[in-house]
């Protein structure tokens, strides 16, 4: 009784201070500048007094560390080290849906991760079932068989691919646990309804980064199986979030730091053009991009000679965002392509092919390790 009446009165002070923040933003929405992007919030915690003090069980992780023009770098990555481990490490993703539903006075739509996206499979459906979490492809990377895996499992093995052609059971994979779909109703100074600009087809819902931020935390605290070990997941259809203007495909942040800080990530997927041009964040773009990030920056505070370490972030401004597509079933995914750490200054001798990006993107601008374009 006592967490639940204090969660109650933070809850209601945090979104009396959200929406004092948000004003004017509704008026603004509709004519917002559409640049495509991704976020990533540094650790923090709207609701300090509500943490355990029971034991936690930590996420899997490992650091690694290496040297760049006599600074070296020490960064916790998700998994176990390559380098001495040649078995299967397994972390469990827990993904909950959110329905976006917006009223009269914001756009009178709704948008529902549970609604028909490809024929008969909805948005949730493409996300589980698609090949972040299922082995559907087999990846050969210029010549080298990285294995028929799950896409981040096949990045990470050609971004040690040094450690892993020795040990080569080493692999980290995603299993997936569904959540009840929880449905948020955006007020109207949080967002609102606007077309996709060219950037997605028809109209897209939209919400502030701090307001949507703000519930994902809150449905955080309705679910005590949610343990530093386990990464909830919130996916959203036909959505994008705002700060100082759209569109934000997804973002992950962190609660805490390591070792025993609560990750979480977020991710949208907008419907793919008809006329087979790119659409931000179509199917599985983001939700590739965010996985990766968290892969190689899970509490969000890993530095290289390049700044924060997110590997997804370089690429998002390739031609189609820079993602790739994958076919199967007569359905084309399109994860998005993502740097290996010899992009943040680490020996180019460690990943695959020597290469820079996990699909070789030759046109990668590439400033710490081979100066800029």
């Amino acid at each position: 009784m006592k967490r639940s009446l204090i969660t109650g009165s933070l809850i209601t002070v945090l979104v009396a201070l959200v929406c004092i923040s948000l004003a004017g933003i509704a008026v603004a929405q509709g004519a917002q500048n559409m640049r495509p992007r991704y976020k990533v919030l540094p650790p923090h915690d709207y609701f300090p007094a509500e943490k355990s003090v029971q034991p936690v069980t930590p996420l899997t992780q490992w650091t690694y560390s290496f040297t760049y023009q006599g600074s070296t770098y020490n960064d916790v990555f998700v998994g176990t080290d390559p380098s001495k481990t040649n078995a299967t490490t397994t972390v469990t993703i827990g993904i909950i849906p959110i329905k976006m539903v917006y009223g009269p006075s914001n756009g009178n739509m709704t948008f529902d991760p549970a609604a028909p996206y490809y024929k008969t499979f909805s948005t949730t459906d493409i996300v589980k079932d698609g090949p972040i979490f299922k082995p559907l492809f087999d990846y050969n990377q210029g010549g080298t068989d990285l294995g028929k895996t799950q896409y981040e499992d096949a990045y990470q093995r050609g971004n040690f691919w040094s450690d892993v052609m020795t040990n080569t059971k080493y692999h980290l994979l995603f299993k997936t646990v569904l959540g009840p779909e929880q449905t948020l109703n955006v007020p109207e100074q949080a967002g609102n309804v606007i077309s996709g600009g060219g950037i997605a087809p028809g109209n897209v819902g939209t919400a502030n980064i701090n307001w949507f931020d703000l519930q994902l935390q809150t449905i955080m605290q309705k679910f005590p199986q949610i343990q530093p070990n386990i990464l909830p997941l919130f996916i959203t259809y036909q959505v994008y979030l705002t700060e100082n203007g759209c569109c934000i495909g997804g973002y992950h942040s962190a609660k805490a730091g390591p070792p025993n800080g609560q990750t979480y990530a977020y991710s949208t997927t907008v419907n793919q053009f008809s006329n087979g041009s790119a659409a931000f964040a179509q199917d599985v773009g983001a939700l590739a991009h965010e996985m990766g990030e968290w892969i190689l920056d899970p509490f969000t505070d890993n530095n290289s000679p390049c700044g924060i370490m997110e590997n997804g972030d370089p690429l998002e401004t390739e031609p189609n965002y820079g993602d790739f597509p994958y076919t199967i079933d007569g359905f084309t995914f399109h994860p998005q392509d993502l740097v290996f750490i010899d992009y943040f200054g680490a020996p180019n001798t460690i990943p695959v092919n020597g290469w820079y990006t996990f699909q070789n993107e030759t046109n990668a601008d590439v400033v710490c390790s081979r100066g800029s374009k």
